[in-house]
């Protein structure tokens, strides 16, 4: 083989193995960008997109909660479209989010609720214009793939946090708050709460490998997630720390997951894992099933890195905000989550 044909081999191989990282995740995210803090009388803009709502009277009691913060809301035109599962067609859902991202009346922008739709608008979103015109996005659930795939393609800080229809109680609007409007580098614990029927505490976390870890915070909806592998829309996962949540998985589902973020080489490139709330994750046949904490014990404990099980993130009512993108350390033996930078400027 002479060095022209060695070189040629050589690049086909180098350029082979890129195709097959950048379809697992993209390993070439842009720079950080920060969206601007929230301030008292800043304007929401409301969108759906990703499950049906029914009921005007559901827009209007998220509304009502997001005036209650002080904020003025802005409707997309869509709220209540319906087709089948989703909140109307995806070229107008898509189109809606696009318009709150292109206003410059709206500072901020809110998901009306999760369900299943945003992957597939992905493609139709513009994300050089979304760069462009960068702000605060939260929700949470299906509401994952705006979080990660922004995240991805623009660099934006996004938000996995309450959706309007969730419950924006004392607890949940406390960490909104100091993180969207404030800019505090918050620390998030589990508060501590007694069970009074168990006589037990409330909150407790299961430590899968205690240690400290530092790293770029991402994650969201598990089930979302891996959906995600194999397309240009997840960013990079390199010494990042994960966090996860679920509902309605028994473990064999969550187990098949993990598996998939295993094979896909996600997990070994992390350097911390948090799994935040598994709610109603309990497995149909108990006698006939691994548990849960086996479950993640069997994936992530081999991987040596801090890692702990029931962080107040997921489909309850008390969650953290968890902004994804900025650094993070985390205390996998007192189960704690420290921004070390502000998510916004």
């Amino acid at each position: 083989m002479d060095r022209r044909e060695f070189i040629k081999i050589s690049a086909t191989l180098l350029a082979t193995s890129r195709i097959g990282l950048a379809n697992t995740q993209n390993l070439f995210t842009p720079a950080l960008l920060k969206p601007r803090r929230l301030q008292p009388g800043a304007t929401i803009g409301l969108v759906n997109p990703a499950g049906v709502i029914f009921t005007q009277e559901e827009v209007d009691l998220a509304r009502a909660k997001v005036e209650e913060l002080g904020l003025r809301v802005v409707e997309g035109q869509h709220l209540l479209d319906r087709y089948g599962y989703l909140a109307g067609q995806d070229k107008d859902r898509a189109q809606d989010l696009m318009n709150m991202f292109t206003n410059p009346d709206v500072d901020a922008i809110l998901a009306l609720r999760g369900g299943w739709g945003c992957n597939r608008i992905l493609p139709m979103l513009d994300f050089k214009a979304i760069r462009r015109n960068a702000k605060v996005l939260i929700g949470y659930s299906d509401i994952t793939s705006l979080l990660l795939a922004l995240h991805a393609r623009t660099g934006l800080v996004t938000f996995h946090g309450p959706v309007g229809t969730s419950t924006w109680n004392g607890f949940s609007t406390e960490f909104f708050t100091r993180m969207v409007f404030d800019g505090e580098k918050v620390v998030m614990r589990n508060p501590d709460e007694v069970d009074e029927i168990e006589d037990a505490p409330k909150n407790s976390i299961i430590t899968i490998t205690p240690g400290v870890a530092r790293g770029k915070i991402l994650g969201g909806n598990l089930s979302v997630l891996t959906s995600m592998i194999g397309s240009h829309y997840l960013p990079d996962f390199r010494q990042a720390i994960l966090f996860v949540e679920e509902i309605g998985e028994e473990p064999y589902r969550v187990d098949r997951m993990l598996t998939q973020l295993k094979i896909a080489g996600i997990l070994d490139q992390l350097s911390g894992f948090v799994f935040g709330k598994c709610t109603r994750c309990e497995p149909e046949t108990p006698e006939a099933s691994l548990s849960l904490e086996q479950v993640l014990r069997d994936h992530i404990k081999p991987l040596g890195i801090p890692a702990w099980y029931g962080a107040m993130i997921g489909h309850i009512t008390d969650k953290f905000t968890m902004p994804l993108g900025i650094q993070a350390e985390i205390d996998a033996g007192e189960g704690e989550i420290r921004l070390l930078e502000s998510a916004v400027i």
